[in-house]
């Protein structure tokens, strides 16, 4: 007997619900789609993405990958076109306005790249930290302080961001993040504007606020004082998650980094650029199944019938 449409949805649920387990961040056939003056772009075509609990990862990807809409969805900014996007079990394309705002200010904390962005000029940095917390009636009197002296900027906290170096700007803007006690911290480029030195404290700073308060931390970045840092590196390409670079301590104390390829859930992989340029692969490839592999080989060249 032929399954009924209500079973078939029943099914595709289950699926759904599946995908991920427990992970923090599912992304699973992740859509998003502009329209611009009657044009469609597709920003991200299908994606796939699992984050545990408590990771610290980066992205990357060239401009235009869709690295930053995936930001703007986790975050709440951008409602997704299709697929499923869930972060701490909240689905972010079901979500009603006010639970919108209430994601925003108590589930996820945003640092942008521009330090400019991310305070507010005529606030000292203690009263940049409290203000997230009196928005959602939330203030805890000495958190704002706790916080600054984690991060290692407590000496800022009677200074407005006028009076603050870059690095210093980005550290009190990780500090707000922090403030009403998110599950998790997304940062678009933080190091984007600073030099290799301040890149490291801010960079430190987020490792100590991923590893003392336990937060979950994705970073989108070009630097690769930080990508190189993280124990998982995520490549997007077109929309896709197309790699996953993840690191580890060898025998002798070393970082062995390893890259792998993702595979997707409807089997779709996308092969390095270098290795397709390499062996002139376009179009079509053979495939053929070993023991403990799969080859791929460009397509032979067709006969001319001479």
């Amino acid at each position: 007997m032929n399954p009924t449409l209500s079973e078939l949805e029943a099914q595709a649920s289950q699926e759904k619900a599946a995908f991920g387990g427990d992970a923090h961040i599912v992304c699973d056939n992740l859509v998003r789609i502009y329209k611009t003056e009657g044009v469609e772009v597709v920003a991200l075509q299908g994606l796939d993405l699992l984050v545990q609990k408590g990771e610290l990862v980066a992205i990357v990807g060239a401009s235009g990958s869709g690295k930053s809409t995936l930001l703007n969805v986790l975050s709440g900014l951008d409602v997704p076109t299709a697929g499923l996007a869930k972060v701490a079990g909240t689905d972010l394309l079901s979500m009603a306005a006010k639970d919108r705002l209430r994601y925003r200010r108590e589930v996820v904390g945003f640092i942008w790249q521009q330090t400019a962005r991310n305070l507010l000029p005529y606030l000292t940095a203690q009263e940049n930290v409290e203000l997230p917390m009196k928005l959602a009636g939330k203030a805890r009197k000495g958190r704002a302080a706790e916080l600054l002296t984690l991060l290692g900027v407590d000496y800022c906290a009677d200074r407005r961001p006028s009076e603050m170096s870059g690095g210093e700007q980005q550290r009190v803007a990780i500090a707000v993040a922090l403030a009403n006690s998110p599950q998790l911290i997304l940062a678009d480029e933080p190091t984007g504007e600073l030099d290799s030195d301040t890149s490291e404290e801010v960079f430190h700073a987020l490792r100590k606020a991923n590893r003392e308060l336990g937060v979950t931390v994705v970073i989108v970045t070009h630097d690769p004082l930080v990508s190189e840092q993280v124990d998982r590196t995520i490549g997007i390409r077109d929309g896709r998650t197309s790699s996953e670079t993840l690191r580890r301590e060898g025998a002798e104390g070393q970082i062995v980094a390893e890259e792998y390829a993702v595979l997707d859930r409807v089997g779709r992989l996308q092969l390095p650029r270098d290795f397709m340029n390499a062996l002139e692969l376009e179009r079509r490839v053979r495939l053929e199944l070993e023991s403990d592999h799969i080859g791929v080989w460009p397509a032979r060249e067709e006969s001319n019938g001479e």
